[in-house]
């Protein structure tokens, strides 16, 4: 299949891209993992399940239905349940190789003058004892569980960890009917009120989410964070306690919580995989833009928590930028964005920004990791098992990687990279994963036979 502009992710930011490069007379074509466009932020639940209100289980209802009524009036090419894996470069400009379907063993091809990548992000989870206990679930997950499929992990939960995210997870459990015991977030009211004049545009929202906790009568247990797990075949329960202004938890403060199900997150990752791959310069750990969402490749964009995690809100405004810019560049003309989006992605930037300092993990959660704690669940890697890499001499991810494993399953680092770059003492860096997810042989050996004939 051929296109002029591809655009990879239809969450928030791939959405608005697409239909900002259609008006401008790009052809485009979309494509996305899910068998839904929408993302991880509009998931729906399946037709099946007759869903009688889904609006409910939503933030901006009403910014979804004008996406989707729009992208179905436009001359957008959606292609779902295409799984990318990578993105080449070409004399023609470049291919996107994608796996089908579900089995994510055929492969499927498509070939574009210019890239628009809107990838998203992903969970950021730190271990801690009791993690891998059946009953643990990542905050998204849960909230995946109940957007997608309509149903709850448990019946009484806690909510853990810090970020923003905890806020609609905990009231959306709350209003399906789960006995929310607590939500435990590590930040303390100061922390955020240092950073108030940034946030004063999100404090509507806030004080929403606020009134919804009350009303299910879902007590907050701020500067708090859970040191345990416990259970023998799944969770029946957990450890919490308070922290200091250091973020060392306090002696004495510890107080067991009965729960058969403990979703927990510490915030997101931007999905940076296909940028790397591409050879697309990084912002720390994000993939970096200029002002028209361009990244430093010819004919590469990027918007949306891949280039920095803010938000829908924000992802819809840099994702209209960079649709209009990619369409213009295609077109020779000059880019012209809705200025309102301009405004809007200043502001939700520097609002990004301040969430992003004051929802930090706690500076010493690596000392309530206990060796026996497994961090790489992928390839049963202990924190003992990398901390003996330190003493060894590993300094680094990669070096722990190399004498331990950790990192080398199947998630490829996705869930253990932060913590393992944690226990070290080093910050995160970046991935480099020359393929975005796993490939099966049979594709990479047809595609090599075709290029040899070719």
């Amino acid at each position: 299949m051929r296109a002029e502009l591809v655009v990879i992710g239809a969450g928030p930011a791939g959405l608005a891209a697409s239909l900002a490069a259609a008006a401008r007379g790009a052809r485009v074509v979309l494509v996305d993992a899910a068998t839904e466009t929408g993302g991880q932020f509009y998931r729906q639940p399946a037709a099946a399940l007759g869903a009688g209100r889904p609006e409910t289980l939503h933030h901006r209802w009403r910014t979804w239905e004008r996406l989707r009524d729009g992208l179905a009036a436009s001359s957008v090419r959606v292609l779902t349940d295409h799984h990318v894996w990578c993105v080449e470069r070409t004399s023609g400009g470049f291919t996107v190789h994608a796996l089908l379907g579900p089995e994510q063993e055929e492969p499927a091809e498509v070939h574009a003058r210019a890239v628009l990548l809107a990838t998203g992000g992903y969970e950021h989870v730190l271990p801690f004892p009791g993690w891998t206990l059946p009953g643990v679930v990542t905050a998204g997950g849960a909230q995946a569980m109940l957007k997608g499929s309509l149903v709850v992990p448990g019946r009484r939960a806690i909510v853990a960890g810090t970020g923003p995210l905890l806020l609609p997870v905990a009231t959306g459990l709350a209003a399906a009917g789960v006995e929310v015991a607590a939500l435990v977030e590590s930040t303390g009211p100061g922390r955020l009120a240092r950073h108030g004049r940034a946030l004063a545009g999100r404090l509507p929202e806030g004080a929403g989410y606020a009134a919804r906790l009350l009303r299910h009568r879902v007590p907050v247990l701020a500067r708090h964070t859970v040191v345990r797990a416990h259970g023998d075949d799944r969770l029946t329960g957990v450890t919490v306690a308070a922290l200091d202004t250091a973020g060392r938890v306090r002696p004495g403060t510890e107080r067991q919580l009965p729960c058969d199900t403990l979703a927990v997150g510490h915030g997101m990752l931007p999905h940076t995989d296909l940028a790397e791959g591409l050879g697309c310069g990084l912002d720390g750990l994000a993939v970096a833009v200029d002002a028209e969402q361009r990244t430093d490749v010819p004919g590469v964009w990027a918007a949306g928590e891949s280039t920095g995690i803010g938000g829908a809100a924000l992802a819809l405004a840099e994702g209209h930028i960079a649709g209009c810019s990619a369409a213009a560049h295609l077109r020779g003309t000059t880019p012209a964005p809705a200025p309102t989006a301009l405004k809007a992605r200043t502001n939700l930037r520097r609002s990004a920004a301040a969430l992003d300092a004051a929802y930090a993990p706690p500076a010493h959660w690596p000392e309530q990791v206990t060796d026996d704690t497994v961090v790489c669940r992928c390839e049963e890697v202990t924190a003992g098992a990398v901390r003996d890499a330190l003493d060894l001499g590993a300094g680094d991810e990669r070096t722990v990687k190399l004498l331990t494993r950790a990192g080398m399953g199947w998630c490829q680092g996705r869930m253990c990279q932060s913590a393992v770059a944690g226990l070290a003492g080093c910050p995160p860096a970046p991935s480099r994963r020359p393929l975005a997810r796993p490939v099966p042989l049979g594709v990479l050996a047809r595609q090599h036979t075709q290029e040899e004939l070719s």
